[in-house]
């Protein structure tokens, strides 16, 4: 069937052949339509890694929160342009 979306192509290798077993175990009205078993898996793969890519991101930004501004005043002001003054040219 035509189409504009990127196709990948799996190779069955045994631990494929296996995942593909259970799945249509789990989706027995798509035990015949391995492209749609595949679906199905990568689908429920997504959904068990988003929500712990989601809490190391969330995890991240809460530790930039906690240091914000904890390092306010510890160089006077015109530390910077100072320290800039004395690079070479």
């Amino acid at each position: 069937m035509p189409t504009t979306k990127t196709r990948h192509a799996v190779t069955e290798t045994p631990e494929v052949s296996e995942a593909l077993r259970a799945a249509a175990r789990k989706w027995p009205e798509d035990h015949d339509k391995p492209a749609r078993l595949l679906r199905h898996l990568i689908e429920e793969g997504f959904k068990s890694i988003e929500p712990e890519s989601a809490d190391r991101r969330n995890g991240r930004l809460d530790a930039l929160r906690r240091i914000s501004g904890s390092y306010t005043g510890l160089y006077e002001p015109g530390y910077l342009e100072d320290l800039r003054a004395e690079w070479p040219a």
